[in-house]
């Protein structure tokens, strides 16, 4: 299947997996445990119903939005994922660019395997520096400054992450970083052409924000829960989130939670938005979807914090019922990288065109000219019985 011919986030994906040796795939793929919660993430929105409105003049749709201080032209944009030179040779550098081009946002994770200053010279749009907390704090601190100085508009910690997941799609297929052949995964990568031309061209995965202080990869390969449970700080606690926010000084996000007690956390130690994650169903398996914790944390939050779904978002519908549901906005973390894998930079502008054009689409079906207009009367739950 071409490019043009994907129709759907599904259609990258399963040219992505053709694209990549298995075990990259296996990673993009995959969750935890029995991967309940990475299914439960998508699925959860069917059990949500759309009630549009007729006769309304929808010859003039604008889905541009405000959030986190940007203004951007569509109600959604990217999540931090770590490591994209592993997905495509375009890295994080093709995805900030297809971003920039459809006014969105662009999130780079601290395990991005492009620098932040790269990034941010390569992209015109606005910009977010997602944290994880190192053990090695001075490496925080001089990480803020940095994307302050680089320009970032905001900043996200992510808390979900003290320990790694037990994803075992990855130990099944060998996942390391660096990518590792295998005699499991030989045929994968003989296969994989123009993925492995490109390994073999450039072999450089170290993570480019941080090697120069924590070099825990080395010339070895190593699994990659063996590197989050060796770097990253257990002891972090609201009190960090806190001097973070403080810190940084700006749109300050907390990223992976689902309660309302965590909300209002939140809300008490400065944060401007909560983006309502279980990081893709790869952290603690049997939690809620996303979609699922909305209603009860708007109504104990009010207007006090920005609420971002983060999570199961595949087609444009789904961002409309996140909205309806009280969301700013929504963001996507695999919906790009298949597209990433699927053509690099091309890949993601097409993976942005679909779902752009399906959350206007929708929103002219819907009713409405802009999404300020979207209201909770524009949604419904589905019988469970039904």
């Amino acid at each position: 299947m071409r490019l043009a011919d994907c129709c759907n986030i599904e259609d990258l994906r399963s040219r992505a997996r053709r694209k990549l040796p298995a075990p990259m795939f296996h990673y993009i793929d995959g969750g935890a445990d029995d991967e309940w919660t990475l299914r439960r993430n998508t699925s959860a929105f069917d059990r949500y119903e759309l009630l549009p409105r007729y006769l309304v003049d929808v010859s003039q749709v604008d889905a541009g939005t405000r959030v986190l201080g940007c203004d951007l032209k569509l109600p959604l944009f990217l999540s931090p994922t770590g490591m994209s030179r592993l997905f495509h040779h375009h890295k994080e550098l093709g995805v900030a660019r297809a971003a920039a081009r459809h006014g969105t946002l662009y999130s780079l994770s601290t395990l991005a395997t492009t620098s932040l200053e790269d990034v941010a010279r390569a992209s015109s749009g606005p910009l977010m520096f997602q944290m994880y907390v190192l053990k090695d704090r001075e490496l925080t601190r001089e990480l803020v400054q940095r994307a302050r100085q680089a320009g970032y508009k905001a900043l996200c910690l992510t808390v979900d992450a003290a320990i790694a997941g037990n994803r075992e799609r990855d130990r099944r297929h060998g996942m390391t970083m660096p990518p590792r052949m295998t005699l499991r995964s030989f045929a994968s990568f003989a296969t994989s052409f123009e993925w492995s031309f490109h390994f073999l061209l450039n072999p450089d995965f170290r993570l480019a924000n941080v090697v120069h202080r924590v070099d825990a990869l080395g010339k070895d390969a190593m699994a990659l829960v063996d590197y989050v449970n060796s770097q990253f700080d257990r002891s972090v606690t609201w009190d960090d989130a806190a001097w973070l926010a403080r810190e940084w000084g700006g749109p300050f996000v907390i990223k992976g939670m689902s309660t309302v007690e965590d909300a209002k956390r939140a809300v008490s130690i400065g944060a401007s938005a909560a983006m309502l994650s279980n990081h893709g169903g790869r952290q603690l398996d049997g939690v809620p979807a996303p979609v699922d914790t909305l209603v009860p944390i708007r109504q104990e939050v009010g207007d006090r914090l920005e609420l971002i779904v983060d999570g199961g978002i595949r087609r444009g519908t789904h961002v409309l019922k996140a909205l309806a549901l009280g969301a700013n906005a929504c963001s996507i973390g695999r919906a790009y990288v298949y597209g990433l894998a699927a053509g690099g930079e091309a890949g993601v502008d097409r993976a942005l065109t679909l779902l752009g054009d399906e959350v206007r689409r929708g929103l002219a079906l819907l009713g409405c000219n802009t999404i300020a207009e979207i209201r909770e009367g524009h949604v419904r739950k589905v019988d469970a019985g039904l």
